[in-house]
């Protein structure tokens, strides 16, 4: 330090630094403020995340179901089916048989 400063140059300095210092702070909250910001989207991204994965899961059960609700619900209708043709069936074999009967009986067999 050959050529010492004078007090007026120290204190322009000091100010220059404090106004630096209070500039590189200000940036430092901003940039934590952003960085709190992204984190909690990071959190809610994840959250999110789980929850469509819970709800896909969610999904193919429901699918599952109803493919055996389906099914159930084929074997219900095919057993309506079955009895209606069954009856169907005893009917229109009792009127031939009353058919037969009544022809045989007027031909006296």
């Amino acid at each position: 330090m050959d050529t010492p400063i004078s007090r007026a140059e120290h204190e322009e300095f000091c100010r220059r630094m404090e106004s630096e210092n209070q500039r590189l702070k200000d940036e430092n909250d901003r940039q934590n403020a952003r960085l709190a910001l992204l984190e909690e989207t990071a959190r809610q991204n994840a959250a999110m995340v789980a929850n469509v994965e819970r709800l896909a899961v969610n999904m193919e059960n429901m699918l599952k179901v109803q493919e055996t609700q389906g099914q159930r619900l084929e074997t219900l209708e095919s057993r309506d089916g079955k009895m209606w043709r069954k009856s169907i069936g005893y009917l229109v074999t009792t009127v031939i048989g009353v058919v037969v009967g009544f022809l045989f009986k007027q031909f006296g067999m």
